[in-house]
C-alpha cells in the first residue's frame, strides 16, 4: 500500500471513504470533523447528539453522505479521552481505522491530520498515523490457497493537507514510516515463515537480499570457518541438526571510520525443539519463532540504511536449529567457547545463550561502543512480565536509558531486571568455568548473567523478547503471531544515538 500527499480540502475530493476522528466527550467539533459535518448538514453533531457515537478509544461509526459530499463513506474514528491519549493510541486508532476500511472491502481512502493532538507535534503524528495505518493491515498469507482472491488489498491512502508548509513537514515523516514499518514487514515475514521455507541458510539468503538492495556489507561464516574460529558454543548447539549452521555478519558504514559502531546480535534459532532436553509437543510449532531476535537485527540493519543514520552498526545473526539427533549435544558435555571460557551444558534447552556467547565474543573484534543483544531466551521472562514487555538487562545505565526512552517512543515497552552478582552462583560449574542453566529461580536473570560473562568489558545490553516476540491474541497494529518487536526500538534508539553524536561531533 501507499500513502500520497495531496494539497486541498479533504471535503472536496471524492474518495471512497474518509476517516476523522474525536475525542471522547468533545462535543465540540473541530478541525476536518467540523469541516466535513457542516458540508453533510450536521450528521456528525446529530450522532453525538442522539448519543450513538461518544468517541470512545477505538469506537467506529459509518455516514454515507449522499451528495453533501463527493466521498461515499465518513468513517468516525473514537480517540478515547484526550487527557489519556498519545502516540501509542493514535497508531491504534488509524490501525483500526484502515482495519475497518478493509472490512468494507473498498481499497483506498483518506484522512485528514487536521485534529488536535495534545503534546504531539506535527511530525510524530504523521509518522504515528502513517505506522498505524501501515502496521495494522499486514497479513501473512503466502501459503493459503483457498478463497485467496476474496482477499482485498488496500492500495492507496491519501492524507489531505491545504497548507504546503505543513505538506513538507508531513511528507518527510510518512517516508520515515514507510521505510520503518517495511523493516517491521520484513522481520513478521521472516517469523512467520515455517521453518521447513526458514533454514539457517535461508536465512543468510535474505539476509543478502537485504544486504544487496540497502547497500549493505555481508559475511557469512560456515561450519568450517566457525570450527577454524574456536565457536564452538554455537557448534555446539548445531550439531543435532542436517541443516547447516550460519552466523550471519552486516555491517553498515554511515559515520566516519574512526566513529566506533554499536553491534547488535540476534538469537537465530530457527526451530527449537529443545534438543535432547526435548520440549513437550505442545505448541512446539510456535518455535519457528525463536529467531525473532536475528530477523529483527537483519529489519533494524535494513531500516537504518535505507534512513541513512549517520552511525557504525554491526549486526551479528548466529542461525542454527536445535534438534535431537545421533550427534547432538548432551546434557553433561563441556564445550569451549570462543572466548575461550567453558561451558558445561546442563539442558540442551539452553541453547540460545551457547549461541550468543560466541557471537558476543565475536562481536568484541569491531571494538564496539556498546553491544546489544535480543533474544526469545526464558520462559521465565514471560511468567515475570507477560507478553507485552521487554525483559531488560545490562551493564551501563546510559544504554540501558537510551533504550527505555526509545522504547517510550515506539510502544514497545522495556523493563528492568536486576543483574544480581550473588545470583552467579547459580550457574557455577563444578567441572567447567559456568554452566548454561541455574535452577529455576531467576531464570532471566541468570540467562543474562551467563551472556555478561561473554559480553567483555564494552558497555552492554540484553533485551528478552520471549514473551513479545509471537503473540497470541492480536493487538492494534500488531497482529497474531510474528509481532516484529524490537525494530522500531532499535531504529528509533540508533536514531537517537546518531543525532546525540552528530552534536558532540559538529
Amino acid at each position: 500500500m501507499k500513502i500520497t500527499i495531496k494539497k486541498g480540502n479533504i471535503a472536496d475530493f471524492n474518495f471512497e471513504a474518509v476517516v476523522t476522528v474525536l475525542f471522547e466527550g468533545n462535543k465540540k467539533l473541530e478541525g476536518a470533523s467540523l469541516i466535513l459535518d457542516k458540508r453533510c448538514g450536521g450528521a456528525i453533531n446529530d450522532l453525538l447528539a442522539y448519543g450513538d457515537f461518544e468517541g470512545k478509544l477505538f469506537q467506529s461509526a459509518l455516514l454515507y453522505p449522499k451528495e453533501s459530499i463527493p466521498s461515499k463513506r465518513i468513517l468516525l474514528m473514537g480517540m478515547g479521552k484526550k487527557e489519556d491519549f498519545d502516540t501509542e493510541k493514535l497508531r491504534g486508532v488509524f490501525s483500526k481505522a484502515a482495519q475497518k476500511i478493509r472490512e468494507l472491502r473498498i481499497d483506498t481512502f483518506a484522512l485528514s491530520l487536521d485534529f488536535d493532538s495534545p503534546d504531539i507535534s506535527l511530525e510524530e503524528k504523521s509518522k504515528a498515523v502513517a505506522e498505524g495505518i501501515l502496521l495494522g493491515l499486514y497479513r501473512f498469507t503466502p501459503f493459503k490457497t483457498i478463497d485467496k482472491e476474496k482477499e482485498v488489498t488496500i492500495k492507496e491512502c491519501t492524507i489531505v493537507e491545504n497548507d504546503p508548509a505543513l505538506i513538507d513537514i508531513i511528507s518527510p515523516a510518512v517516508q520515515v514510516a514507510e521505510i520503518i514499518s517495511d523493516a517491521v514487514y520484513l522481520a513478521r515475514d521472516l517469523v512467520s515463515n515455517p521453518s521447513n521455507a526458514m533454514t539457517p541458510t535461508i536465512l543468510a539468503e535474505k539476509a543478502r537480499e537485504v544486504a544487496s538492495q540497502a547497500g549493505l556489507e555481508i559475511e557469512v561464516l560456515d561450519r568450517d570457518k566457525m570450527k577454524e574460529l574456536g565457536m564452538n558454543t554455537l557448534l555446539g548447539v548445531a550439531r543435532g541438526s542436517k541443516e547447516p549452521p550460519q552466523c550471519i555478519i552486516l555491517q553498515y558504514n554511515g559515520a566516519g571510520k574512526n566513529d566506533k559502531p554499536v553491534a547488535l546480535i540476534g538469537k537465530g534459532i530457527t526451530f527449537d525443539s529443545g534438543g535432547i532436553s526435548i520440549k513437550p509437543s505442545a505448541k512446539m510449532e510456535e518455535m519457528k519463532s525463536d529467531m525473532a531476535g536475528g530477523a529483527a537485527v537483519i529489519a533494524t540493519m535494513k531500516a537504518t540504511a535505507n534512513l541513512k543514520l549517520p552511525i557504525n552498526v554491526i549486526g551479528i545473526i548466529p542461525a542454527t536449529e536445535n534438534l535431537p539427533g545421533g550427534n547432538a549435544l548432551k546434557p553433561g558435555d563441556i564445550l569451549k567457547s570462543l572466548s575461550g571460557q567453558t561451558v558445561e551444558v546442563i539442558n540442551t534447552d539452553a541453547e540460545g545463550r551457547l549461541i550468543l556467547a560466541d557471537a558476543l565474543t565475536y562481536a568484541h573484534r569491531y571494538e564496539p561502543a556498546a553491544i546489544i543483544d535480543i533474544a526469545t531466551l526464558t520462559g521465565a521472562c514471560i511468567i515475570a512480565l507477560g507478553d507485552n514487555i521487554i525483559g531488560m538487562m545490562g551493564t551501563d545505565a546510559s544504554l540501558k536509558n537510551s533504550l527505555k526512552d526509545a522504547s517510550e517512543k515506539t510502544g514497545e515497552p522495556v523493563w528492568e531486571l536486576p543483574l544480581w552478582h550473588e545470583y552467579e552462583e547459580l550457574i557455577q560449574s563444578d567441572t567447567a568455568d559456568v554452566k548454561n542453566v541455574g535452577d529455576r529461580a531467576a531464570g532471566t536473570i541468570t540467562a543474562a548473567l551467563f551472556l555478561k560473562k561473554f559480553a567483555g568489558d564494552y558497555p552492554w545490553c540484553h533485551l528478552d523478547i520471549a514473551g513479545p516476540a509471537l503473540l497470541a491474541k492480536e493487538r492494534p497494529y500488531i497482529p497474531k503471531g510474528a509481532s516484529g518487536v524490537g525494530v522500531r526500538l532499535f531504529v528509533q534508539f540508533l536514531k537517537e544515538r546518531s543525532r546525540k553524536t552528530d552534536e558532540k561531533n559538529p
